[in-house]
């Protein structure tokens, strides 16, 4: 690894729930990451392709390490140490006041409540730690575990709308939603 990326992962704090360790990912997640990252359930509706390979894995993570706006974070079940998934939080298309975050999981651990209490972490990260109120995410509407898994942080829907993949091959009608915290 580099500088820049040793310092991002020292200064990305682990967080914990009652079943998850957040913690910063590492190229040596490549292999682990591997099993979501090319798993067609997963990446269904996710922006980027599916990854053939542990060296595109090893892309993405050398690529997310030095981004200084945004938190990236393994999920790991502390029963195991076994990484499952992935997240980040941070500043929504640029505006330091709304962060918007997304989320993938292994799908042989969906419907374990596992992603819900990931992100309800690095809400509560981003706003005890950083102060912000403003959050939002959105989902392909034919994917609404992942609406559901907003709605049980807190979000409501805003808005339809909708998002392409990062090639721009796919586009999906989608749901917006937005949390404000007091």
């Amino acid at each position: 690894m580099n500088k820049k990326q040793t310092e991002y992962i020292k200064n990305t704090p682990v967080l914990e729930t009652e079943r998850l360790i957040l913690r910063p990912i590492t190229p040596d997640d490549a292999d682990a990451a591997f099993k979501w990252l090319s798993d067609e359930k997963v990446n269904k509706f996710m922006p980027y392709n599916l990854y053939k390979n542990t060296d595109e894995v090893l892309h993405w993570i050398n690529e997310i390490l030095p981004d200084d706006n945004n938190f990236h974070w393994g999920f790991v079940l502390k029963a195991g140490n076994l990484l499952i998934g992935s997240g980040s939080i941070g500043p929504h298309k640029g505006n330091p006041d709304e962060w918007g975050f997304g989320y993938n999981i292994r799908s042989d651990y969906w419907n374990k409540g596992l992603t819900t209490e990931a992100t309800k972490r690095m809400i509560e990260f981003a706003n005890k730690e950083h102060g912000i109120k403003d959050f939002v995410s959105d989902h392909a509407v034919d994917n609404p575990a992942s609406g559901r898994v907003m709605e049980k942080c807190g979000l409501v829907f805003d808005h339809y709308g909708e998002y392409s993949t990062f090639d721009g091959t796919q586009t999906f009608k989608a749901k917006f939603y937005k949390l404000h915290l007091d």
